[in-house]
Order: structure tokens, then C-alpha cells, then sequence
């Protein structure tokens, strides 16, 4: 059975990959400051902690086996290292959040610290266990593969000046200039993964993702993205009515779905391209073309109050995906109309959640994470 660890397992991208783990007969520890915040986690262990203390991590990516868990001591002769791990957990959040500029050292310090930590701490636990079960030198052992979820935050800013053509191709990354240091940070974070790939062998996977969104995603508080931000709005207006849009509104964007963002991910981690490569959608509209396709789902008519204000990110950005085509031979197939539907109507089932509240059954889903919950 393959063993897996998910790292920002509480949040939206992380949670669904570790369904999709457990859909394939995975073993799967789920990690993350805190639980799942819209369903349960159906990993088999569930450990909440901060990914920023090396102690933590260091005692995190060891596996004990499925009799084991988290909790438990065990001795060293029966620690392996996990099959997979998949690294989802950052500082991160919406426009309204990491383009204003009074996050910056929050977040560059705390995502840098997590993956500087995670690499540290794999690389000792492959040359310390690895002789139980390889008695090749470390330089030649297969170890734990790890994916890197990057952003197309990275791209240089200058490339995405013009709405309708902007380059966000691979080899467009250099010479560097992101628009944001949450950019500048996961451009240092891809190049952190490769060293230590080429330094200590450590497989590693890295995607560069393009605005992904769907159900069980940060739908309000600030860090929302713009889909989630824009069916919220919708949502909340009456059937014929105004919502704020920030900018003009003529800005482009690409948005994937969740499903094809999780599919496409694990077939990069069954692939053996080590390059950091786009993970994304062509379909690319302007936010208020967006805007009008949410109206359109909840069959209303909105009008847009375009507002300025100082962070909207670039002009443009789409996804090119010609490499993953013809390294992965994958492609999105939803349109943004089909996944917007599902998102809003999920949306919806949240507001309404929040009109007619439900009993509380938090204590059940403790109960739920076994021994795994404090």
C-alpha cells in the first residue's frame, strides 16, 4: 500500500487530494494547522500542528506503520519514510490579501520556513533510516517524492502588462520580476525544491498553479479568490442588482476547476518530469466577463460597480499549457461556465447553512479523528 502525507491537509487544495489518495487505496496522514473547515477529513490519521517547527516536522514525515500513528513512540528500526508527500501548506489568500503589502513578512517567513524545514529535515531522515532498508550509497536511494505546489504568482509582471497577451510559458520565468513577494517566495521555493533535488537526490515534482477554484473553498473573509469573491456577490444580490467589482473589471484571468487541478497533479507525481511545469486553464476571460457568467448560473441581473483600488495584481494572466500536453498528455476539459455552476451552488448551500444552522456536531467530529485529535 502506498503511503502518503499531505501537507496543508486542512485546506482546499490539500483536502481534496487527500480524498482522491484514499479513492486509489492509499494510506494517507493528513497535516495542518487545523481540521478541514467545510467536511471531514477522510484520512487515516489527521495530526494538527505548525509546519514552521522543525521538531514538528521532523517527527511529522515519519512513518510508523498503519498499526502506529503520530502519537506513538516506537523504535527507529520500524521508521520508514513515506511514499509520497505532497506539500499544499503556505501563508497565501486572495488579492485583498497578499497584494496590499502588510502581509509580506508574514508571508515569505512563514511558507520559506515550511519548506526549508520539510527539506531539511527529509534529506536527514533518508540518510539516517536509510540504511535499514538500502544499502546503496544515499546519493543512489530512491526516496520520498515530493510535490511542491508553486503558483503562477512567480511570473515575471512585465510579461503580464497586456490583458490580451500575456506570457505565462515556462521558459518565461527568467529573467525574474513577480508582481508580489508571495511570487518572489515561490519562485525561491522552486528553486529550493530543484537544489535539493540535484544536491541530495530527493525526487521532487513542482506545478505552477493557475487560480484554482471550486466547492469547499475560502468563500469569504479576505482571502478568498476572485471566482469564490464573485459568486459570493452574486449570491447575496438580489435578482436584479449591483455588486463591487474591484478595477475595471478588464483585467484577464484563467481559472481550473478543482477535480482537474487534482488529476493533473497526480499525474504529474506518477511522471517523471522534474521540471516546474503549468497546471491551469486556457479559457481566459476578463473579470467582468466572470462576473456575467456568475449572473448568468444564478439567473440574475447584475450590474458592476467597478471601483479602484491599489491591488489588483497583473493586467493578464492565462495558462499556456504546452508543456503538460506534451510531457503529461493532459488538458482541462470543464468549461469555466460548467465549474462556476458547482461553485455557486455550493456557495449558496453555505449561505444557507449560515441562515439555518444546523446542530452543532463538532464533538462528533473529533470523535471522528480517533486518537489523532487533541
Amino acid at each position: 500500500m502506498k503511503k502518503c502525507l499531505v501537507l496543508g491537509a486542512g485546506g482546499f487544495i490539500g483536502s481534496h487530494m487527500v480524498k482522491r489518495l484514499k479513492e486509489e487505496g492509499a494510506w494517507v496522514r493528513g497535516v495542518d494547522l487545523k481540521f478541514p473547515d467545510f467536511s471531514m477529513s477522510v484520512a487515516d490519521e489527521f495530526v494538527t500542528g505548525d509546519l514552521r517547527d522543525v521538531d514538528f516536522v521532523r517527527r511529522i514525515i515519519e512513518y510508523k506503520g498503519q498499526q502506529g500513528n503520530f502519537y506513538n513512540s516506537v523504535p527507529n528500526y520500524l521508521i520508514e519514510t513515506f511514499d509520497e508527500i505532497y506539500q499544499f501548506a503556505a501563508d497565501m489568500g486572495g488579492a485583498g490579501y497578499i497584494f496590499t503589502g502588510e502581509h509580506d513578512a508574514e508571508i515569505m517567513h512563514n511558507s520559506a520556513s515550511i519548506n526549508l524545514n520539510l527539506l531539511e529535515e527529509q534529506r536527514k531522515l533518508n540518510e539516517s533510516y536509510g540504511d535499514k532498508w538500502d544499502s546503496r550509497p544515499v546519493e543512489n536511494r530512491n526516496t520520498t517524492k515530493i510535490f511542491y505546489s508553486s503558483s503562477a504568482c512567480m511570473y515575471p509582471e512585465h510579461n503580464q502588462l497586456d490583458p490580451n497577451n500575456p506570457d505565462c510559458c515556462e521558459k518565461s520565468a527568467y529573467p525574474a520580476n513577480p508582481d508580489s513577494e508571495y511570487g518572489w517566495e515561490k519562485l525561491f521555493s522552486e528553486r529550493l525544491y530543484l537544489s535539493y533535488h540535484r544536491n541530495y537526490n530527493i525526487p521532487v515534482r513542482i506545478a505552477r498553479y493557475h487560480n484554482i477554484y471550486g466547492p469547499e473553498g475560502t468563500w469569504h473573509g479576505g482571502r478568498e479568490k476572485a471566482p469564490a469573491a464573485i459568486c459570493r456577490k452574486v449570491a447575496y444580490a438580489n435578482i436584479e442588482d449591483t455588486i463591487e467589482v474591484w478595477g475595471d473589471g478588464l483585467q484577464t484571468r484563467s481559472f481550473l476547476y478543482i477535480d482537474e487541478c487534482i488529476e493533473a497533479t497526480r499525474r504529474l507525481m506518477d511522471s517523471d518530469c522534474t521540471e516546474p511545469i503549468n497546471i491551469g486553464s486556457e479559457e481566459m476571460v476578463t473579470i467582468n466577463q466572470l462576473v456575467d457568467i456568475a449572473a448568468k448560473v444564478a439567473n440574475k441581473k447584475i450590474t458592476k460597480d467597478n471601483v479602484d483600488v491599489p491591488h489588483t495584481g497583473v493586467r493578464g494572466r492565462n495558462s499556456n499549457n504546452d508543456m503538460i500536453r506534451e510531457k503529461l498528455g493532459w488538458d482541462y476539459s470543464m468549461t469555466l461556465e460548467d465549474g462556476i455552476r458547482k461553485t455557486y451552488n455550493w456557495i449558496m448551500s453555505q449561505i444557507a447553512k449560515e441562515m439555518y444552522p444546523a446542530t452543532d456536531l463538532s464533538n462528533k467530529k473529533y470523535k471522528a479523528y480517533g486518537s489523532c485529535a487533541k
